[in-house]
C-alpha cells in the first residue's frame, strides 16, 4: 500500500489527507501545532466543513490514517502549509521552507515531494529544491518533485477535490507524470500536466483575475452609492451579456487566496503590476469605505451614542474560516470612532476577538444597526420583526445583499444596502 506524508492539517492539508485515505492510501497527517494534533487523534475537528466528521471517524476507525507532530518515512510527501502575507505585502515562504526540511530526514530514494500550498513562480525551483538537495538524492532522477495548487471553496472542498480540473507542475516530465497517477486515484476532472513555475503561475493568476473582477465591482458599488443606481441589479442586468462576468461588490475581500495571492506577481514585478496592485489596494480599502458609510448613516438618522451589530466574521457564507476576513479590518476601523458595536457570529465557536458575543440576542440588544457582513443561510432566516423588537433603532445595513429587502422594510426598518443610493 502508497504511504503518504501530508505535512499541513488545515482547511486544504487534513480534507486532501481524508481523500487519499478514503481512496485506498495509507496516510500519516502532520501537523506542528499539538492542540490539532491532539483533537485529530480523539477524531475532534478544528476546522468546520461539510462532511468532514463522518470522513474522519470513517477513515481514523479503519486505520488509514494517523496523526502526529513529526513526519515518517513514505512514498509521497505532501505539502500543504500556510504561505502568510507579510506587513510589507510580500510572501512569507518560511512555513513551506520549514516544512520541507522537516521530511529531509525522512525522504529516500524513488519518493515524490507534491507542494500544494499557493505560492509565488519559482518556489519549488528556488525554496524547494534547495533544501530538497540535502538529501543527496538526484532531483529528477531519484527524488521528484512537482506543484499541483488546489482549487477547491470552503463549504464544497470534498466535492470540488472530486470534481474539478487539476493543475500539475513537476520539475521534469517523470514528475508530473507520478504526480498525475497519484491523484487520478480520486480527481474525476482532467488533469493537465505542466511545469512547476507555469502551475504556480496559474494558481495566482485564478485568484488575481477574480481580484481584480471584485474590485471593479467594488468601484461600481461605490459610484453607485453616488449617482442613484443599484449596483447590484446593474451587475445582474450586464451579466446577462453573454460576454461580461461581473463578480459580486461587498465589504472587502478575504480567505487565504483572494486577499493574497495577487500580492505575490505584484512583489516578483512591482514596477510592472499596476492593475493587480490598484485591484488589491481597492479591495484592501472595502472595510474602511464600509465603516465610513456606518458613519454617514448614523448622521442622517442623528443618532447620539450609536450601538451596531455587525453580524458575520468569517470571510464568506456558511463556514468558520475567519482568515483576512474583511470583518476584522471593519472593527479595527470602528475602534477609531465613537461607536460601540459586538459582532456576533453563528459559525465562530471560539471567543478569539474583542467585541465577540455568543447569541444573536446579546448582539442586537439596544443597537441601532445591524450590519450585515457576511451572507450565511442562517441570516437570511432571520425574522426581522423578532430582530426589530431587541432593537433600539430599526436599521438594516446589507453589505452582501443577501436579504429580502421587502421583508425587512414591512417590518419597519430602514433597508440599507451598500451600492445601492436608491434605497437610501
Amino acid at each position: 500500500m502508497t504511504k503518504i506524508n501530508v505535512v499541513g492539517l488545515g482547511y486544504i492539508g487534513l480534507p486532501t489527507a481524508i481523500m487519499f485515505a478514503k481512496h485506498g492510501f495509507q496516510v500519516h497527517g502532520v501537523d506542528v501545532n499539538e492542540d490539532v494534533i491532539n483533537k485529530l487523534s480523539h477524531k475532534e475537528l478544528h476546522i468546520e466543513e461539510p462532511g468532514l466528521q463522518e470522513a474522519l471517524n470513517e477513515v481514523t476507525e479503519a486505520g488509514h490514517l494517523t496523526v502526529a507532530t513529526e513526519p515518517q518515512e513514505a512514498d509521497v510527501f505532501i505539502i500543504s502549509v500556510p504561505t502568510p502575507i507579510t506587513e510589507e505585502k510580500t510572501a512569507n515562504l518560511d512555513y513551506v521552507r520549514k516544512a520541507t526540511m522537516s521530511i529531509v530526514p525522512y525522504v529516500k530514494e524513488g519518493n515524490l515531494v507534491i507542494l500544494e500550498s499557493t505560492v509565488p513562480p519559482r518556489t519549488v525551483e528556488d525554496v524547494m529544491i534547495p533544501v530538497l538537495e540535502k538529501t543527496e538524492l538526484k532531483i529528477g532522477e531519484e527524488l521528484y518533485v512537482s506543484h499541483s495548487p488546489e482549487r477547491v471553496i470552503p463549504g464544497k472542498i470534498f466535492q470540488e477535490l472530486e470534481g474539478n480540473d487539476r493543475i500539475v507542475g513537476g520539475i521534469n516530465k517523470q514528475s508530473a507524470e507520478l504526480t498525475e497517477k497519484l491523484y487520478k486515484s480520486f480527481v474525476k476532472g482532467n488533469i493537465h500536466l505542466t511545469d512547476a513555475t507555469t502551475a504556480e503561475m496559474v494558481k495566482v493568476i485564478e485568484n488575481t483575475y477574480r481580484d481584480v473582477n471584485i474590485a471593479f465591482a467594488n468601484e461600481l458599488a461605490k459610484i453607485s452609492d453616488q449617482i442613484g443606481v443599484n449596483a447590484w441589479e446593474a451587475i445582474k442586468l450586464a451579466n446577462f451579456h453573454p460576454r461580461v462576468n461581473i463578480h459580486q461588490p461587498g465589504p472587502g475581500v478575504g480567505g487565504h487566496c483572494i486577499a493574497v495571492d495577487p500580492w505575490f506577481l505584484s512583489e516578483l514585478q512591482p514596477e510592472i503590476a499596476d492593475m493587480i496592485t490598484l485591484a488589491r489596494n481597492t479591495n484592501d480599502n472595502m472595510p474602511a469605505y464600509t465603516v465610513e458609510r456606518i458613519q454617514q448613516i448614523i448622521e442622517q438618522h442623528t443618532i447620539t451614542k450609536p450601538k451596531v451589530a455587525l453580524l458575520g466574521l468569517s470571510f464568506k457564507g456558511n463556514v468558520d474560516d475567519m482568515r483576512e476576513s474583511p470583518s476584522l479590518k471593519i472593527m479595527e476601523h470602528l475602534n477609531k470612532t465613537n461607536i460601540d458595536y459586538n459582532v456576533y457570529d453563528p459559525h465562530i465557536k471560539d471567543i478569539r476577538v474583542p467585541h465577540q458575543v455568543t447569541d444573536l440576542d446579546e448582539a442586537i440588544a439596544d443597537a441601532d444597526v445591524v450590519v450585515i457582513l457576511t451572507d450565511h443561510k442562517r441570516f437570511q432566516e432571520y425574522q426581522p420583526e423578532v430582530i426589530g423588537q431587541a432593537m433600539k433603532t430599526r436599521i438594516v445595513f446589507d453589505t452582501k445583499n443577501c436579504l429580502d429587502e421587502s421583508s425587512w422594510r414591512e417590518a419597519g426598518f430602514d433597508f440599507i444596502r451598500l451600492g445601492d443610493a436608491k434605497n437610501r
